[in-house]
């Protein structure tokens, strides 16, 4: 995994690898330490550890079994110091078909994400 150019936005890379379900290349653009929190309908959650937010939090939104069909929109933006991304994927489960977003604020230094913040709408039937 290589990592974003500087001309390469680091929340898209993020969102695409997120979309693919390549959980190494999300871990690749993740800092050694990460103030991690995120809210989705049922729960919040924490992690401070790249891995830990990978296995435990990334691969749990994502399971193996939901099929990410579709990476519907990309949209970035800066606030002052922070970056914004914000992503929709459509897929299905078990469950049926599905759109699911994803609003997130983060910071990176050299290309990896130190800091960040997601807010999710939560697996929606379409």
């Amino acid at each position: 995994m290589t990592l974003p150019s500087v001309e390469q936005d680091v929340g898209r890379a993020f969102a695409q690898a997120l979309g693919r379900k390549d959980f190494a290349s999300v871990r690749g653009l993740l800092a050694d330490r990460i103030d991690f929190r995120g809210l989705t309908p049922g729960r919040t959650w924490e992690a401070l550890d790249p891995d830990q937010l990978v296995d435990q939090v990334f691969r749990q939104w994502f399971e193996e079994s939901d099929e990410v069909e579709e990476i519907v929109s990309i949209q970035t933006d800066s606030v002052a110091d922070r970056r914004r991304v914000a992503y929709r994927f459509r897929g299905r489960n078990a469950d049926g078909p599905f759109v699911v977003e994803q609003q997130a604020y983060f910071q990176e230094d050299l290309g990896r994400i130190t800091w960040m913040r997601v807010l999710c709408s939560g697996f929606r039937a379409t």
